[in-house]
């Protein structure tokens, strides 16, 4: 039940930010390797990205990708919180009663290589469909891809199983990274606000700010893992799978850091925060309302809608 509503909970997020999402992805590949000036800026910023999408592709583009989008969250999220709430539920992230700082950091890390691991094919088909546009105002390599199932049997006709988890090496850090800094800030913020008592325990206010406090923090520390993955995902391939552009995550990074320095990096953070910020207060607090209103018995102990730990902590 704990992997089942934590996927519920992130495709729910899901809904209201994909949008922001393919503004995001579409920022992330704008520039790709060239010096700011030396190439036509189609997005200015979000908001400016936002419009331009909308009356180039239409309404319908600003959803592009949700379908993968959905089935990402669902595996790869229900995946991951439902692991650390097992995790969380065994006692192993608390210390004498009181959240761990260390042991949340790394049950949030294996949490998120899990995750990651097993989303990593749906990620990519919606990276490529993601930045499928009209070419006006296309950016980075445009696959032509019909839908989700058409893009996956087409990669794996081409190049079999493994070209599935092409960007994995690029997935799983940009995952871990974002999913302990996450879940750690989420648990720590959460019994903060619990100890200040500035809102009723079992108000969904709790989770509403430790949600908002672990937003800053996820976005910061994973947008240049978020930027390197965007752009192995969706570089061109040779037949034989291959990237034609970046040989691997290290490479990726050190290329983007040379050609365009650290603010390519942080290249569509505005963007990032506006997609990363909203779907990590809202998946974390749809996971924690869910959770309270599943019948005694059909939760994993001691996680009823407290990641602070069990009512006896």
């Amino acid at each position: 039940m704990d992997f089942v509503l934590s996927g519920s909970a992130a495709c729910g997020a899901c809904l209201f930010t994909n949008p922001l999402e393919v503004v995001k992805t579409r920022m992330q590949l704008q520039g790709e390797l060239r010096s700011r000036g030396t190439y036509q800026v189609y997005y200015r910023n979000v908001f400016h990205a936002f419009y331009t999408i909308g009356k180039v592709d239409g309404l319908a583009g600003l959803q592009k990708g949700l379908v993968p989008g959905l089935v990402y969250q669902f595996c790869m999220n229900g995946v991951r919180l439902g692991s650390y709430a097992v995790i969380e539920s065994s006692g192993y992230i608390h210390t004498n009663g009181r959240v761990s700082g260390v042991k949340t950091t790394l049950a949030g890390a294996s949490a998120g290589v899990v995750g990651a691991v097993i989303g990593s094919p749906v990620y990519l088909v919606k990276t490529h469909l993601q930045s499928q546009s009209t070419s006006s105002i296309a950016v980075g390599h445009q696959y032509k891809h019909q839908g989700m199932i058409h893009a996956l049997a087409a990669i794996y006709r081409q190049h079999g199983i493994l070209g599935l988890w092409r960007g994995s090496s690029a997935a799983i850090p940009r995952v871990s990274v974002g999913s302990s800094a996450q879940l750690s800030t989420f648990s720590s913020a959460k019994e903060l606000v619990i100890d200040l008592q500035i809102f009723p325990k079992d108000s969904w206010l709790v989770a509403l700010s430790a949600g908002m406090i672990s937003s800053v923090v996820v976005v910061m520390l994973m947008t240049p893992f978020d930027v390197v993955s965007t752009r192995l995902y969706n570089q061109p391939v040779d037949p034989a799978g291959k990237g034609l552009i970046y040989e691997g995550f290290t490479d990726c990074f050190s290329k983007t850091l040379k050609k365009e320095g650290l603010t390519g990096l942080y290249k569509g953070l505005g963007a990032s925060y506006f997609r990363l910020g909203p779907h990590t207060i809202l998946s974390l607090l749809f996971w924690d309302e869910l959770r309270k209103n599943v019948p005694e018995g059909q939760i994993t102990p001691g996680g009823r809608g407290d990641w602070g730990g069990s009512e006896k902590d």
